[in-house]
């Protein structure tokens, strides 16, 4: 069994086949799948798919992108919305300094303040990082944040990097505190040699994959839409650079999936 720890099926790219598209994925052996909320509005859109299927897992969070919507009544709702039992973390959230669609300083507040929520509720972070390693570090190693209270919250609960771009150091230095590294369809791209080594090197304890579709299907699918069954791909692929069979790595990705996110077993 596979388990596509980030998804966004609830985007409209599937309103026209979104019950074919998760009948795909159950088919190529993807187990358990996890939707990730974006705004207030997508992380419902994420609960209600949860609660139509029991395979179905939810978070919610508001994405950098969207981080100038942030106030305190917008923070209430996402605490009121976590509390739902099929919600297994805060996120996604975190800092991109790429398209800066919001300001820095405003990214980072946002994140501070799921941060603050994630450890209040006890449930992990879905964190994107992108062209911001430096300042997403001086926030999650506690240096704009009690140093010891983010320790413990991570080594004890757990997080994920998700969509990891970074290379084998950023991944070793995110796996020390206790992070998870998850690769998506990026890691099969020509080109992209310092992320297959990461994925080649990273703690297994710590391992991930993920598709983030509809976006960046792996290699066979490009210039399409991406969907929670090409999770196989990435599966393979990270199973070859690791030199290990499909199963042993499903068998490592599921169970680390399972621990992260409080999954049942089967």
């Amino acid at each position: 069994m596979l388990i596509d720890t980030h998804c966004h099926i609830f985007f409209p790219e599937y309103d026209a086949d979104r019950a074919d598209v998760i009948a795909r994925a159950q088919d190529a052996g993807v187990g358990k799948m996890i939707v990730v909320g974006t705004d207030i509005s997508s992380s419902k859109k994420a609960i209600a798919l949860a609660e139509a299927y029991p395979f179905i897992f939810a978070t919610v969070g508001l994405h950098p992108h969207e981080a100038k919507a942030m106030d305190d009544a917008l923070l209430q709702e996402l605490e009121n919305l976590s509390a739902h039992p099929k919600v297994v973390a805060i996120g996604e959230t975190g800092l991109d300094f790429y398209y800066n669609r919001s300001e820095g300083d405003v990214q980072q507040q946002a994140f501070l303040a799921q941060i603050a929520l994630a450890k209040k509720r006890r449930l992990p972070l879905v964190i994107h990082i992108r062209d911001a390693w430096d300042a997403a570090f001086d926030i999650l190693e506690g240096q704009r944040a009690p140093r010891k209270e983010n320790k413990a919250y991570f080594k004890e609960v757990g997080s994920v990097l998700h969509c990891f771009t970074g290379d084998k150091q950023i991944a070793a230095r995110a796996t020390a505190m206790g992070l998870y590294v998850s690769f998506s369809g990026i890691v099969t791209f020509a080109k992209t040699d310092a992320l297959k080594e990461a994925a080649t090197t990273v703690d297994p304890h710590f391992l991930l994959i993920e598709t983030d579709c509809p976006f960046l299907a792996p290699q066979g699918f490009r210039g399409k839409r991406n969907e929670p069954s090409h999770i196989a791909t990435t599966a393979k692929e990270v199973a070859a650079l690791r030199n290990i069979s499909m199963e042993d790595l499903a068998e490592i990705t599921t169970a680390n999936a399972n621990r992260l996110f409080g999954l049942p077993p089967t």
